[in-house]
């Protein structure tokens, strides 16, 4: 458990899930939402777009 702590006391993000889909253009609002209400419980969310692939990736960290 301390060593949890210090781990995040660092600023270090652990990487929980992710997963990758067609785009859509309005994620970045759900991504902003779970962003603002869910801060409280330590996650952060990210999305990545791949225009290569054509694939946006939501990812979730624990902070």
């Amino acid at each position: 458990m301390k060593e949890d702590r210090e781990k995040n006391d660092q600023g270090k993000l652990e990487l929980i899930a992710f997963k990758s889909f067609p785009p859509y253009n309005e994620m970045y609002r759900v991504v902003d939402f779970l962003n603002k209400s869910l801060k409280d419980r330590k996650l952060m969310f990210g999305l990545t777009k791949d225009r290569e692939n054509g694939t946006m990736t939501i990812t979730i960290y624990e902070v």
